[in-house]
């Protein structure tokens, strides 16, 4: 690859962690734009030239602009980490059942509730604390017996949904009841080019 695609990213963004992560274990040379968000930039039309939406994150990979952090893993293992996208419709469609877990109950659940405490986002903790609680079950028995989401080995499903589910506790959601999500996590942490996502001061407070 002669070029690095560029990934404009928030540090606290799980949306933007888990491309940067991706492109981290994947071995996909890239450099990381942050964007200024509590600046605004994100709104101002440098940025809204990339993403109308004004939402990170973004990558530029030569001529093309891709943005919602789904849509990035899909183009980035299609076109530079196949192996991280099952080759068979069953498997690749199991993938696709994660993605859309990730953006939904995820998003809805732990993720919600991290943003009320991390970022003080006017949410309902109560509705987002339950959803954390439904999608945390699927997740723990879907996991029982298994080492990754799909297959016997890493693909972007495990990647979408690695960041906030690492980052419940943020959200003063508990990771204790699911044993098997927890080794799914250290399973993902013990990937080569493994990258965190920095935590924050906040989180299962009294």
């Amino acid at each position: 690859m002669s070029n690095s695609i560029r990934i404009h990213s928030f540090p606290l963004s799980g949306h933007a962690h888990r491309v940067r992560l991706f492109a981290s274990l994947a071995g996909i040379a890239h450099e990381v734009i942050d964007v200024d968000l509590p600046g605004g930039a994100h709104k101002q039309p440098p940025f809204l030239s990339l993403n109308p939406v004004g939402q990170v994150p973004v990558i530029e990979d030569g001529d093309d602009v891709i943005s919602d952090s789904n849509a990035i893993l899909v183009y980035l293992a299609r076109k530079y980490a196949p192996n991280y996208i099952p080759a068979d419709p069953a498997g690749e469609a199991e993938v696709q059942k994660f993605l859309t877990l990730a953006a939904g109950e995820l998003a809805f659940g732990p993720a919600a509730a991290r943003l009320i405490n991390v970022f003080k986002t006017p949410l309902d903790p109560e509705f987002c604390k339950t959803t954390a609680a439904k999608v945390l079950g699927k997740l723990e028995a879907h996991m029982e017996g298994r080492e990754f989401l799909v297959g016997d080995k890493p693909t972007i499903a495990d990647i979408a949904i690695y960041s906030y589910t690492a980052h419940s506790p943020e959200g003063d959601v508990s990771l204790e009841p699911y044993p098997n999500v927890r080794r799914l996590l250290a399973n993902i942490e013990g990937l080569n080019g493994f990258v965190p996502m920095p935590a924050t001061k906040v989180g299962l407070a009294a």
